[in-house]
């Protein structure tokens, strides 16, 4: 019998059984198909932080954890001996408008309270000049841009190839691809999968992305269409173009475009609740890359390598689900984070680690535990 069973090889069962690690669980993780077969496995990799008004805990909570996800990562490359493609570059957000800048000024201001009290390298200041010529163009930018120290950027796959070397390396961990998980009764403590392999667990943590949800419902024998989440399907890019990849991540108006090693720009992303084909792309992604060739003169030219389309999580309380489930003792949640989990996956999977051995982590907004997510069922 393992610990801990892990069902999930994307971003966020990765950290957990890093974590699982470091505690000396013995632990399996267990991906139906392969390492980043799902949305974790994308091109995009941007670190984006909230906008720094109205502060809560949620914020609060981002902002740690997108401070000590460089000094995560950073051990991790040393243990492994490879880059998973992160670098602090920061955001530049374009201003079309004159009363975007007023509005950006004013986040300004509440930049110097709520991110520089904790930590002096990070500000957000609205200027006049873009990074380099054509990144933005002037007319995107024609009140300015505002730039950001606190953001970042990591290459998807890279960081996933990263934490697997490191898990291969490990004492208590083994992973184990293509096993699809069929079934599961977290008061037997048993999972069931393809094949009728069967394993029995002390512990069970649920981080298979949009795979989690129908794991869950079944638990709840919630009826059609209720449900504990749902897929969001999401399109982006690879282009190949001649640029600096020290330079900022663009963002606008939904519109991200991430500088890369070896002279790779991602594209991103749509955010699609209503699809056809959730692994196609479409017009909306042609739509995309015609935006960030307008947004961005160095990729009028630069050919398209890849096309990517995926399906994120969002829990149905919109916040990643984390932690114990309110029925079951043994079964944890670590899923639901849609846009967010590259940033945060770290300090969540700390998080259900440390409740297993009955450590509340008052830092985790409330929002994001499994129990309020599964209170709203009711409301349905």
């Amino acid at each position: 019998m393992a610990d801990l069973l892990i069902v999930g090889g994307g971003i966020m069962g990765l950290w957990a059984a890093v974590m699982a690690e470091r505690a000396g669980l013995e632990t399996i993780l267990v991906e139906r198909d392969r390492i980043g077969a799902g949305a974790s496995g994308g091109v995009l990799g941007a670190l984006m932080p909230y906008m720094p008004d109205r502060w809560d805990i949620k914020k609060q909570f981002q902002f740690d954890a997108l401070v000590s996800l460089e000094a995560e990562i950073a051990g991790l490359e040393a243990q492994a001996g490879m880059s998973a493609g992160y670098r602090r570059s920061g955001r530049l957000m374009p201003l079309p408008r004159p009363h975007l800048r007023t509005i950006a000024l004013r986040h300004e201001k509440d930049a110097l309270t709520n991110w520089r009290r904790d930590d002096k390298r990070f500000f957000w200041h609205v200027q006049d000049s873009p990074a380099a010529a054509g990144w933005p163009e002037s007319e995107a930018m024609a009140s300015g841009v505002v730039f950001d120290t606190l953001a970042a950027r990591v290459d998807p796959r890279l960081l996933l190839a990263l934490l697997t070397r490191c898990l291969r390396q490990s004492r208590h961990v083994r992973i184990e691809e293509g096993r699809e998980l069929v079934g599961l009764d977290p008061v037997a403590g048993k999972a069931t999968f393809a094949g009728g392999h069967s394993l029995s667990f002390g512990h069970c943590i649920l981080a298979a992305g949009v795979q989690s949800f129908p794991h869950l419902d079944a638990l709840e024998r919630l009826p059609v269409p209720v449900s504990s989440g749902a897929a969001v399907k999401g399109q982006a890019a690879v282009l190949k173009a001649d640029i600096d990849s020290a330079l900022p991540v663009i963002f606008m108006d939904g519109l991200y475009v991430v500088p890369h090693d070896n002279g790779l720009v991602a594209v991103g992303s749509t955010s699609e609740n209503s699809f056809a084909e959730p692994l196609s792309n479409d017009d909306l992604l042609e739509d995309l890359l015609l935006r960030a060739r307008a947004v961005v003169p160095l990729l009028r030219d630069a050919p398209v390598v890849e096309r990517w389309a995926g399906l994120r999580p969002k829990a149905i309380g919109r916040d990643p689900m984390v932690g114990r489930h309110p029925d079951h003792e043994r079964l944890y949640a670590l899923t639901g984070g849609f846009k967010i989990s590259f940033g945060l996956a770290h300090r969540l999977a700390a998080s259900v680690i440390g409740e297993m051995a009955g450590q509340v982590d008052e830092t985790l907004p409330d929002s994001f535990r499994c129990r309020t997510h599964f209170s709203l069922l009711g409301a349905c």
